[in-house]
């Protein structure tokens, strides 16, 4: 089923002309029932997909923003099976939106690879992004979602070489996750032209949709990607704007940030 919600979101932008809208929230932050709340009210404000992030205490491939949301969700306990748990309740309210997990092997290994993978299924997981799992050794992971339903989504980057690139595509499915930049994940002026070139060299090796992470930050952006890619993914620029929003005010705020990304207008006004 996981596959299918992907690739029925990818159909549905695809026939409204516009790039998907991805975005990154941090379960447990700034606490469990926040994310509750978040994140049915950014899909009602225009994401067409949520990556749910696994907090974990060495996040290598994140910038400041976001390392800070991870601890401050470790500090509230928030694991993998709280993960999980947030992924299952949040399917009965949002039945067809793409729920995916982005995190670290370690607390999956930990977890064991199998009761891992029927968790996920379980709980409605459609796809899984493992950030610091290479290709060529992710073969054991990849097999247990397959066989229970679940998209492995692999990171490339600039710096991926052509042999990488063609075996991540080779076992990858849902879609394929581009890295603007060659970096830690944070919000930046403008997307980098590196990832037009990464681009045109994946879409080489497969017919799966491409999505644009890192440095995404507004709507300019998201138009930009769009040009190239089928998705755009926020995460940095959204998790700062619930960094700085009063709890009381969490929900509206990100909700507003969302509508400006996805550019929706609201009757009789403007951009909001």
């Amino acid at each position: 089923m996981g596959e299918l919600r992907i690739r029925r979101m990818f159909e549905k932008v695809r026939e409204q002309k516009r790039p998907g809208l991805i975005v990154f929230v941090t379960a447990g932050f700034p606490d469990m029932d926040a994310t509750m709340e978040l994140v049915p009210a950014l899909v009602a404000a225009g994401a067409d997909a949520v990556e749910l992030g696994v907090p974990f205490s060495d996040p290598l491939a994140e910038g400041p923003v976001i390392q800070e949301s991870s601890f401050k969700a470790l500090q509230n306990g928030t694991s993998l099976e709280d993960c999980l748990d947030i992924t299952e309740a949040l399917r009965g309210q949002i039945p067809d939106t793409p729920l995916i997990l982005m995190g670290y092997y370690n607390p999956i290994y930990n977890y064991g690879l199998i009761p891992f993978a029927q968790g996920c299924h379980q709980a409605g997981v459609d796809g899984l992004i493992t950030v610091d799992l290479p290709g060529f050794e992710s073969d054991h992971l990849v097999a247990e979602c397959q066989s229970h339903e679940i998209s492995t989504i692999p990171l490339l980057a600039p710096t991926s070489t052509d042999e990488s690139i063609k075996a991540s595509c080779a076992e990858a499915s849902g879609f394929i996750y581009c890295i603007s930049v060659t970096g830690v994940t944070g919000a930046r002026e403008q997307v980098s032209g590196r990832s037009i070139e990464l681009l045109d060299r994946v879409k080489s090796n497969t017919d799966l949709p491409l999505a644009v992470g890192f440095g995404i930050s507004n709507r300019t952006h998201v138009e930009e990607v769009g040009n190239t890619a089928d998705a755009a993914v926020v995460g940095s620029a959204l998790i700062r704007v619930m960094l700085e929003s009063p709890r009381k005010e969490l929900v509206e705020r990100t909700s507003r940030f969302v509508r400006e990304l996805a550019g929706v207008t609201l009757p009789n006004q403007g951009v909001v």
